[in-house]
């Protein structure tokens, strides 16, 4: 706020004073509480299973590609996946990374993605599937 602005409050002391700041107080304090709210959390639902071999056949290179360390093809692959949309058991932050499975004849990333967590990138608990962005997923199983 511009201090030049503020009108001072003739005849009115401290009560119109006190009146007026706890009002800007309490403004200010709705909007944050408003703003602090986070999404819903969702009920996590297992996902439908998928096996190694029934993922297309980028998906089969990219499983290997995670098992090795790489290389990658994206600069993006490995990096930190955040389960914002809450579809995958909830885990701590820096637990799912990210992985694309290029989509022939696309010039870009496309929306197919291998999601998986664990403490160690090269051997991960669980892996995902998932071939629209993020909207669903399939639990990848040997």
């Amino acid at each position: 706020m511009d201090p030049r602005r503020v009108r001072p409050h003739r005849g009115k002391g401290k009560a119109g004073f006190l009146a007026a700041l706890t009002a800007t107080l309490v403004a200010a304090a709705g909007t944050f509480l408003v703003q602090a709210r986070g999404p819903e959390l969702q009920a996590f639902e297992t996902p439908a299973a998928v096996s190694v071999s029934a993922l297309p056949t980028q998906g089969q290179q990219v499983m290997g590609q995670i098992s090795q360390g790489g290389p990658f093809r994206y600069e993006k692959d490995g990096t930190v996946f955040f389960n914002r949309e809450g579809l995958l058991p909830r885990q701590k932050r820096g637990y799912y990374r990210e992985y694309t499975v290029p989509t022939p004849g696309l010039p870009h990333r496309g929306a197919r993605r291998i999601v998986c967590g664990g403490e160690q990138p090269r051997a991960p608990d669980a892996c995902y599937y998932t071939e629209d962005h993020y909207a669903s997923f399939r639990l990848i199983v040997q």
